[in-house]
């Protein structure tokens, strides 16, 4: 379940408040696998997406904007 504002596709900033970067989705890599998310200087700033077991699938769903929470 994705809460409101949890992400930039539920209403989340676009922006960092904090050091004021624009966001944009990359794929990140967390202990959990790979994901589609934003980072800014303050580091990772959002997971946009389920978790992927490849990077290959992850740039896949990125590519294709076709990921979800």
């Amino acid at each position: 379940m994705v809460i409101e504002r949890e992400t930039i596709g539920t209403g989340a900033p676009s922006t960092c408040l904090d050091c004021d970067v624009k966001l944009a989705a990359v794929v990140m890599l967390s202990p959990a696998g790979y994901y589609v998310g934003t980072q800014c200087d303050c580091g990772p700033y959002s997971r946009e997406s389920q978790y992927y077991s490849t990077e290959k699938k992850a740039l896949e769903a990125l590519s294709s904007k076709e990921y979800t929470r």
